[in-house]
């Protein structure tokens, strides 16, 4: 795969996770009690044998660049290649960061520097672990201009996405956004495969004409025009860019076949490694069906829910359903179910906090109740 540059694309992607992005991006939001949403893309990139990648910024972007560092964590600390962090360029008088075009513009110069002949452009809201081998070649053998991986699943109303028409020998006829006519259960995942050479003509001739966004002015204008191919991906794929969508996903964790899909492949999803103890649990512990992180303290009872790392559960406490972020501290007595905590939380003793399973309750990082 040294013939394919990678683009972790975070301009324009859809983020209505509300309170979890008040001070981050959508693609450094944790998931899964240890990982980033944007380790995903980022792990399968690098399993897949692509050493050159760039990520695209907008906006609230400091925990993401805490997060990836150096990019040793994916081997991406190299001399020749490895990963790059591209902040926005803002030229408007408003402040506003421009379309996705615009900013490839603006790092054009990553581009040309990279020997690479393919670029494969893919957002972070994707919950996945895909190998982009397959892909790419099925992209090589049908000549294709654009080759947009997608899954066949059903449609999820809680969340964004793109639905697209197929014909028998894989070609796209059209693609709509959830909000169009269209119905159709082949869904987009929102990654791209094309020639370096097509995506940097794409970017001038857009812009020359007052467009600047990738998908839609890009592709979705010129697909008669353009050979615009779909490849199917058949493993685990959870569209996570709103609140309902990122508790479903995160719950489905508890299911074996689930996180064996995502984690226990040949292909691991890589983080960034902190150095802790292993959870501590007391006697008046009850732990159920449960994913645990390190260095958390579990003296009170803990069902369906998901902790990360360094999370205190007290005495007499009972928490359920829930996802509990990093350094929580959950005093006696306090019932929590159906929610999401960010991280730093503090619950006094003795609150009682529930949402439903469809809205769950939410508290925005380093709430005091």
């Amino acid at each position: 795969m040294n013939r394919v540059m990678g683009v972790i694309n975070l301009v324009n992607e859809p983020d209505d996770l509300e309170e979890l992005t008040l001070a981050r991006c959508a693609a450094s939001v944790p998931f899964g009690g240890r990982y980033r949403l944007i380790d995903f893309a980022l792990s399968s990139m690098v399993n897949s044998g692509i050493d050159n990648v760039a990520v695209f910024t907008q906006h609230k972007y400091r925990s993401l660049m805490d997060h990836l560092g150096s990019g040793k964590e994916w081997d991406l600390d190299r001399k020749r290649g490895g990963l790059f962090v591209l902040p926005a360029v803002m030229d408007d008088p408003t402040g506003r960061a421009r379309g996705d075009l615009y900013q490839f513009y603006s790092h054009r110069d990553y581009f040309h520097r990279g020997k690479e002949e393919y670029v494969l452009i893919a957002g972070s809201h994707m919950v996945c672990n895909i190998n982009y081998n397959e892909a790419v070649q099925f992209h090589v053998d049908n000549l294709a201009d654009v080759t947009v991986i997608y899954k066949d699943m059903p449609v999820e109303e809680s969340c964004s996405f793109r639905r697209l028409a197929i014909r028998e020998d894989g070609r796209i006829t059209v693609m709509e956004d959830h909000t169009g006519r269209l119905r159709t259960s082949n869904i987009s995942m929102e990654m791209y495969i094309m020639s370096k050479s097509l995506l940097l003509d794409m970017v001038e001739s857009c812009l020359a004409q007052g467009y600047d966004n990738l998908v839609r002015d890009g592709i979705m204008k010129n697909i008669s025009r353009l050979a615009v191919y779909g490849f199917n991906y058949g493993g685990h794929v959870g569209i996570v860019n709103s609140i309902p969508s990122y508790y479903k996903h995160s719950m489905q964790l508890l299911n074996p076949k689930t996180w064996h899909d995502l984690f226990l492949q040949k292909n691991l999803i890589y983080t960034k490694v902190k150095d802790e103890p292993p959870s501590k649990y007391a006697e008046t512990a009850t732990v159920k069906n449960s994913l645990i992180a390190n260095g958390c303290i579990i003296e009170g009872r803990v069902e369906n829910s998901i902790l990360f790392r360094g999370v205190k559960i007290c005495k007499g406490a009972y928490v359920k359903n829930a996802i509990v972020m990093q350094n929580c501290i959950i005093e006696d007595n306090v019932i929590i179910e159906n929610a999401i905590l960010d991280k730093n939380v503090f619950i006094s003793r003795g609150r009682v906090l529930t949402g439903d399973l469809k809205a769950p309750f939410i508290l925005a990082k380093t709430k005091i109740i």
